[in-house]
């Protein structure tokens, strides 16, 4: 039972980290009905600015955490306007094949200036803590609490503040929105700063316990695309349930079953869900 519990937590950790990804995702999506492929490289531009201010600048973990914040959150925002804010009236196959292009771009980057080498990120909160038979790092605490925080924090935003009605109006009936006089520009620059900061702290969180390397973003988009689908596209709450869904399944998989299955457990979770609700568990309100 305790084996049982401690794959529970590393689950939730897991699903922790993927809900921030699935998010950010789901936003761009269900407002701008954007497929971002993107994202991924904006969670390994996360992984190293922190990296690089913690060991180049020397600044503490959390205060990398915060600048990688605003820098990738700023790098979305010109996304937008220098890529998808031109192409909003093209093929919608033109966002799919920009965003692809900004992938690339990015990991070429990265490339170029850190190289390919797999880096470690230290972290403060390294040490074990141990209830009853269930050991945990404070690390993993971390990436739970943050997260949870963090879903709080967007979900008072969305509700409780104009700009956050702005971008549920635009969610519900873009037509609507423009016609009472919404600021289209602020919406879309808005919703791809919140995406670009999600991206940054699911990458702060979770390299402690991974490493930093050009392509670990791959493996997180293709789970957080898995996630938004399952949850019905442009869902919230959607992205949450997918998020740990998908996380304790992992986890508890590549305990009983095998780690090699690991990653093909949530593609099989897409098919059955797929195929009992091709529309996604949360599809109603989305799009």
């Amino acid at each position: 039972m305790e084996h049982f519990i401690q794959q529970l937590v590393n689950g939730i950790t897991l699903g922790s980290v993927y809900i921030l990804m699935g998010i950010g995702l789901t936003l761009v999506f269900g407002i701008l009905h954007i497929p971002n492929f993107a994202h991924g490289a904006l969670y390994m531009l996360g992984g190293y600015v922190t990296l690089m201010m913690m060991t180049s600048v020397g600044v503490h973990y959390l205060i990398a955490l915060v600048v990688s914040i605003f820098v990738v959150g700023f790098i979305a925002v010109l996304m937008e306007r220098a890529v998808f804010h031109p192409l909003r009236k093209a093929p919608p196959i033109h966002d799919k094949i920009a965003a692809i292009g900004m992938m690339l771009f990015f990991e070429a980057f990265v490339l170029l200036v850190w190289g390919t080498e797999y880096q470690r990120m230290p972290t403060p909160y390294g040490n074990s803590i141990k209830i009853d038979a269930i050991t945990i790092t404070a690390q993993r605490i971390l990436i739970i609490a943050v997260s949870i925080i963090v879903v709080a924090l967007l979900y008072w935003f969305l509700k409780k503040t104009m700009i956050g009605a702005s971008i549920i109006a635009m969610a519900q009936n873009r037509e609507g929105a423009y016609l009472v006089g919404i600021n289209a520009n602020m919406v879309a620059m808005m919703t791809f700063f919140i995406s670009g900061a999600l991206a940054a702290i699911a990458a702060g969180l979770a390299s402690p316990i991974n490493l930093v390397f050009p392509a670990m973003g791959h493996l997180v988009i293709m789970k957080a695309f898995i996630i938004v689908i399952i949850g019905g596209m442009g869902s919230i709450p959607g992205a949450i349930f997918g998020g740990f869904l998908l996380g304790i399944t992992e986890s508890l998989g590549a305990t009983y079953i095998s780690s090699d299955y690991k990653d093909l457990i949530a593609f099989f979770l897409l098919v059955v869900i797929m195929t009992w609700k091709p529309t996604g568990l949360f599809a109603k309100g989305a799009h």
